[in-house]
């Protein structure tokens, strides 16, 4: 199942992301990676105060288990993580059914 989650990161911790920005990365691009889009969440002048994805996982334990590994939360990056079924609707990747 695909699961849309959003990430909104602490107020103040712009070096604390980009410290572990590329840990994230490496994390998030593993060739095992489950996660099937990614990028960040910006305010009105184009910088990141958060992230959002679509992971694939068996369930919310699963998910959860999976979002615990990221390097940001680790770092303790979120304020909030949020999640929920999702059904890729529009223009879906190939291979990846609706």
């Amino acid at each position: 199942m695909l699961y849309v989650v959003t990430c909104q990161d602490r107020p103040g911790m712009i070096e604390t992301r980009m410290e572990h920005r590329p840990a994230h990365l490496e994390w998030a691009t593993a060739k095992d990676s489950p996660i099937k889009m990614a990028g960040p969440l910006l305010d009105d002048q184009g910088s990141p105060l958060g992230s959002l994805l679509v992971v694939e996982a068996d369930g919310p334990d699963a998910l959860e288990a999976f979002l615990r590994t990221d390097p940001y939360a680790r770092a303790e990056l979120f304020a909030h993580v949020t999640f929920a079924p999702f059904r890729w609707t529009v223009n879906p990747p190939e291979g990846l059914n609706p």
